[in-house]
This record gives C-alpha cells, structure tokens and sequence, in this order.
C-alpha cells in the first residue's frame, strides 16, 4: 500500500524523473536519472527524501550529485547537501575534474553562493584552499605539468566566478585583501596568500641565481643558469613547500617530500643533467602568475590591473623576461595580463614583437573574442531583426545608417548582409558588401580620402570638412574596418604607412612625409644630412599651411615664430614639421576613425603588430610574381645579375614562404603590394623608382639594410647562401630599419 501511494505522489507531480528504485522495509532506496529541471527535480528531490530515500549510486559508480552537476542543477545539489553536508565538500572537490563541464559546475556554485552570506564564503573559502593544494603540487616538479596547471586555472576561474556574483558584491574598486582590508569578504583570499608566498619565493631564488651566474654579460636574456656536468654535485636549491595550507616551508629541494637536499640530490641527478632551473619551473611558475593576475583582477573593476599585481611584475621584471625569453610561447599562454596593463605590456613588448606573425594572429584573435560564449561561436538562426538591409544604389550612406543603429555586441558575433530587394544572404554577400564599401570609402565624392603620391595609397584629406558628414563618415570607415578585422573580412583598399601608424598609435616620422609629397620629404632629409649653421635660410619654428582651405602660418610650438632652427634643433623641426603635416592637419578625422575602429578592436590588441602586419591583416597577402621581380631588379654598387651573391639571393628569395617575400617588399619599399603593371611601374620617392640590389662589404653577424625612398636593398657580400637566408630572415623579422647587427 505504501509502494502504491508514494507512486501515486510521483503522478500528480507530472514529474519526468526517470526513477530506479528499490525498496525494503523501512526505508526506499533510490538512483535518480535526472532529466528534468528546476522546482519540479528539486521537489521531487525534496519529497524523496523525506520519504526516507537512500543516496545511493547506480551499478556504474554515478551518484544523484554526480547528474545534477551535468546537468547545473544548482536548486537539486542544494537539497541534497540539506540532506546530507559532506557533499559540500564532494561539490568543491568536483572542480578539479576536468571530464565535468565547466559551465555547469559553474551554475552549481553560482546557485549554491546566492543563498546566504556565510555559504557564500564558506565556498569561496573551500575553492581557495583547493587551488592552495592545486597550486603547490603545480610547483612541486615531480607532479604532472599539464593536468596540475589546467586544473589550477579552473578553479582560480571559478573562484573569481564565485566571487564578482556573491550576494550584494561590492564593485567599488577597493582592491580587496590586497590593500589591507579586514573584512570577510577579503578573508577568503588568505589561503591563497600562502601559494602566492611560495611564487615569490621561487623568483626570488632564481633571480640570485642568475645574478650568481651573471658573470660579464649585462642582458639578462643570454644568461642560463649552470647546467650540472656528470661528475658535478648537485648544488641547485629549488625551494619546495610543506603540506599546502600550512604555510610551512620545508627544505630546499627538487621534490615536495620530507627529504633533505642531500638525499634528493641522488634521485634527482639523472633528470636535471643538462637542465636548469628556468627550463624545469618557468612554464609551473608562469602558471601560477596567471593564477595570481585573476584572482587580483576579480577584485577591480573592469578594465583596472590591480596595483599589486603590477608591483609584483616590476619586481620581478628580469626574472619574467628571462622566462618568455627562453621560451616565447608563456606570453600567449599564461601572460594575458599585458593586453590589460600598457604599463606592463610596454615591458615585454620588444619580446612580443619579435615572436612569428602567425602567433600573434591567434593571440589577437584569442583575446578578441574571448569575451564570447561558444555558443555565440557557432551559426544560428539569424534574427530579422538583426539584419543589415542596404540598397546597392546608396550603400554608403544606407550601411552608414544602419550600422549606426545596430547593437555592437551583436555585430562583433556576427554579421547578416541583405541587399534591398534581393533574396540572396550568407558569407557571399557580405564578402560582397565589405568588397564595395571597400571601394566606396575612398570614393572621391565623399573627399574622406585622398590618393599618396605613390597612386596605390590612400591618406585621410585634410579638406574633408567640405562634406559637412565628414566626420561621421571616418566614423562609419574605422567601424568598417574594425568589424572587417573582427570578422576576417579583407578589404581592397590600401592606406599610407603613416595612417597605419595613427592607427597603432606609433609616431610618425620624416620618411613618412614622401607618401604625401616626396620633395618636400627631400628637404626635410637634406636640412638632417647637411649643416644649416651658415646658410642663412631663417627658417623658424612656424609654417604656412592649409587652415580650411585659407593659408595661414601655424606655430609648430609655442611662440615658435620667433624661435630660429639651428643646427642643434632642427632634429626636433623636422619632427615637428612631420607631425603637422601627417598628424594635426588632420587629427579630428583620425580621432573620429579610430572612434569606429576601437568600438570592435581594442587599441590593446592591435598593438601587437606592426604598420606592415596591420596592412596585411586588413588586406590580405599579395601575390608576387618572383621571375617578374627579377626581371625588373637593377644592380649597384658592385653587383651584376651573375654574381654568386646575387643568384643566392634569388634562389632563397624562391624558397621562402609567400609571407616572407611579402616582408622583404615591405622591407624594401615600404609597401607590401606590387602596383598595376609589375615590378616595372615601382614608385620611389621621386618617381619610378625599380628595386634595386647594392652591394655591402661583409663582416660577421651583419644584416642586410634597406632605403625605402630609393627601394634599395643594401645586401652584404656573404660567403654562403646558408649565411645569407639566415641573416636575411632575421633582418625580415626585426621589421626594423636600420638593425645592422643581430
């Protein structure tokens, strides 16, 4: 009778719990395959429960707890810890396995948090002293590297996940725990303090040990630690920590045991031959520091790096740049931080440049849509609402108004293209549509932009303003740029190198001036070629240019009228005259492009890259035609065509890969496209100008230079083509004009 009653409950709950139960005299002993959500699984829950019903896993090892956390069954995971409190703590340990999905533990913990105070810090606490043991094996070098660091990272996140939602969480700023804050809410993060305690420690040790080892170098980068010979002792202390939340530090050695030095020494002889200190712990240490950066940044508000963490990076500057020295790819697996932090990021940019273009692509386009759910990722029905619909006959005008009006953060996941009165939608249209806008932004009609001297680049016109939408038109152009970027949409058109720049927020300098007019840019590199002591020009500080279409003479400082250039100033005239010419003539076009730009790439990100790199990723590899760029190629200085060196040249020119004869246009001529026409229709600086090979003396280690104005390539006479594709590369790759020694 009372099997029949209890069944009847089940009915009138309308509940689709499929049950597998067993019963016996006293009590019913229940497995739950949980298939449904919210109030009706947690009542059902409820009323199993007190019907007196076992917790009990079925025949393969899966617990009731076990299918509401699949499932983010938060409200069911709260009854049955009413019921039984040690699966709290089963919960917490649930983090560490990485078969659960993360977004469901998630939503668990989320629920679990919001429903008093003291829960909420009794889970925070938990998770904290999870990754306190996570991160202490982590560091422990026995342990295994991939799974510690993954499962550490976990449940920093979720920890940081915990803490921004809890009940009536302060978003004030106070960088709580950090700045000596008392409060309960800070006290969660104690257990952590001992794990970032162990951190330092370790950087501490290793930066006396390089400091011992430092010898007669001063570039922190080229030291190693000593690697320890076969009948070398082993004398390297590595610090190791006692049982994590202790606080304890045991003995200084390679292992986490109770062992004394000398005892690990034997053990551990065999597998560091040959290794220091930084290639054992800069991936577990830097793992760590990635750790370290969340669990400061879920205490700021968004878009602020913690003061301490910035502390900590300075203080260990040298360490750090030994580690991505040493092995590059840290940065773009554990240092996200400097994407956040300019002040940090300005540290190890020198490192990040040097790295391959490719990596810095994929961590661009990592971090550009790591704000994204994965559900975001994938293409789902498009929503009417959310489509573009322009008319082909304006399609300026009509895709400046509804992009406008579309909502951003829908754009940057996904753009839908329909051209009024036609049927046709998809990635073809707007492949299609950013082609023609492409086109559109440089038409002359519009006055936005104006043709370089060159005839292939475009640079914002001064004289805009004669189209009174103008500056909501470079507006409307940076957004298109932006979201072409964002979604991998090249575009056909090409600017100057010094727009490039202003959209890098690099500084222009002279060279730049010769897109715009060459001659004056010949004047400009004549006065810093010669001495102007004596030649009475009487040029001052102050210039007449276009003022809205009327002339008038512009101070380039204040009261530069009556300030004379010398020979000891006219470095900073010709600066300054640059920065006229190319930035304030037209600062509010680019103030109101960059306005665009930035709404989908932050100025973060796309300082990544180079003018070069950032004209490839807007437009695309060229393609270059390597017999047509012999054919049209002069020699100088000592070459001829038949020379060793020269064919050398051409054969490596022949075996690298299409990005890098694109890197060696660029290098060259300052352009990475080939013009209408070929190699014979070439621009320098006064002209047609053809690519031209001089030749160098050579000594060790030089790397060949280049003079953009005149598309020179300085090209040492090197003794093998070996020597020559290597120092050529590494020439490409520097990027910088100039770089003569490696």
């Amino acid at each position: 009778m009372e099997e029949q009653n209890y069944f009847m409950i089940l009915c009138s709950m309308s509940v689709t719990w499929m049950l597998k139960m067993q019963w016996d005299r006293q009590h019913c002993m229940l497995h739950a395959r949980m298939v449904i959500r919210h109030h009706g699984q947690r009542d059902t829950a409820q009323i199993l429960l007190l019907r007196g019903a076992k917790y009990l896993p079925d025949k393969n090892g899966v617990t009731p707890l076990d299918l509401c956390v699949q499932g983010g069954y938060g409200e069911t995971c709260e009854v049955l810890i009413q019921y039984h409190p040690r699966l709290f703590q089963t919960i917490i340990q649930m983090t560490q396995n990485e078969d659960l999905r993360e977004n469901m533990l998630r939503q668990v913990l989320e629920h679990l948090s919001q429903q008093s105070e003291s829960q909420y810090l009794k889970i925070l606490t938990s998770l904290a002293e999870v990754a306190t043991t996570n991160g202490h094996k982590l560091l422990s070098l026995s342990s295994n590297y991939e799974a510690q660091m993954k499962s550490l990272l976990r449940i920093v996140r979720m920890f940081c996940h915990v803490f921004r939602i809890g009940p009536s969480s302060p978003n004030n700023g106070i960088d709580m725990g950090y700045n000596g804050n008392k409060t309960p809410r800070s006290q969660v993060f104690k257990p952590l303090e001992l794990l970032w305690h162990s951190l330092d420690e370790w950087l501490v040790l290793i930066a006396t040990e390089l400091t011992k080892n430092k010898k007669d170098s001063t570039n922190i980068t080229s030291i190693l630690l000593k690697q320890k010979g076969p009948d070398q002792q082993d004398t390297t202390s590595i610090p190791s920590f006692g049982s994590p939340g202790t606080g304890s530090r045991e003995n200084l050695s390679i292992d986490t045991g109770e062992s004394k030095p000398d005892d690990v020494a034997g053990k551990q002889e065999a597998s560091a031959d040959c290794q220091d200190v930084i290639s054992m712990t800069a991936n577990r240490l830097s793992a760590v520091i990635q750790a370290f950066y969340m669990c400061c940044s879920c205490q700021m508000p968004p878009g602020m790096t913690s003061p301490r963490f910035i502390e900590f990076v300075c203080k260990h500057d040298e360490v750090l740049k030994c580690f991505v020295n040493r092995n590059p790819k840290i940065i773009f697996d554990h240092f996200h931080f400097l994407l956040e932090c300019p002040e940090l990021m300005s540290r190890f940019m020198h490192i990040i440049k040097a790295q391959p273009f490719k990596d810095r692509c994929e961590w661009f386009y990592e971090h550009l849509h790591s704000g994204q759910s994965d559900s975001d990722m994938v293409h789902r029905p498009v929503n009417e609402n959310d489509i573009l619909l322009v008319h082909r006959d304006s399609i300026f005008r009509s895709s400046c108004e509804v992009v406008s009006k579309a909502n951003c953060a829908k754009l940057k996941q996904g753009i839908a293209v329909r051209f009024h009165g036609e049927e046709g939608m998809g990635q073809g249209v707007v492949r299609e549509w950013f082609d023609i806008l492409s086109n559109e932004i440089i038409n002359p009609d519009y006055a936005l932009f104006t043709q370089s001297a060159d005839g292939t680049t475009f640079q914002p016109n001064s004289n805009s303003y004669v189209n009174p939408d103008h500056l909501n038109y470079f507006r409307f152009a940076g957004q298109i740029l932006g979201l072409a970027l964002n979604h991998r949409q090249l575009v056909n058109i090409y600017f100057t190198r010094s727009f490039y720049k202003h959209i890098l927020g690099i500084p222009v300098n002279y060279q730049d001036v010769a897109s715009i007019d060459p001659e004056y840019a010949k004047n400009l590199q004549w006065i810093l070629d010669n001495d102007i002591s004596d030649l009475g020009l009487e040029l001052t500080f102050s210039v007449e240019t276009d003022v809205f279409g009327a002339m008038e003479e512009v101070p380039l400082k204040p009261g530069g009228a009556s300030i004379l250039v010398t020979q000891d100033n006219k470095a900073e005239y010709v600066q300054l005259v640059t920065e006229l010419r190319m930035t304030r003539a037209i600062q509010p076009q680019i103030n109101a492009f960059l306005q665009g730009f930035h709404m989908f790439i932050p100025p973060s990100l796309i300082q990544l890259f180079d003018e070069y790199e950032l004209e490839l990723l807007l437009s695309g590899m060229p393609e270059i035609d390597v017999n047509d760029w012999i054919k049209n190629t002069e020699y100088t200085s000592g070459y001829e065509r038949d020379d060793p060196v020269v064919q050398w040249f051409w054969e490596v020119v022949e075996s690298i890969t299409q990005e890098e004869r694109v890197l060696l246009l660029q290098f060259v001529t300052g352009s990475s496209r080939v013009p209408h026409g070929g190699f014979a229709n070439i621009m320098g600086g006064s002209g047609l100008q053809n690519f031209t090979i001089a030749a160098v003396p050579y000594t060790p280690n030089l790397l060949p230079t280049s003079s953009t104005c005149i598309n020179m390539l300085k090209l040492p006479e090197y003794p093998s083509k070996e020597i020559l594709k290597d120092r050529l590369l590494v020439a490409l790759h520097c990027g910088s004009y100039g770089y003569t020694m490696a």
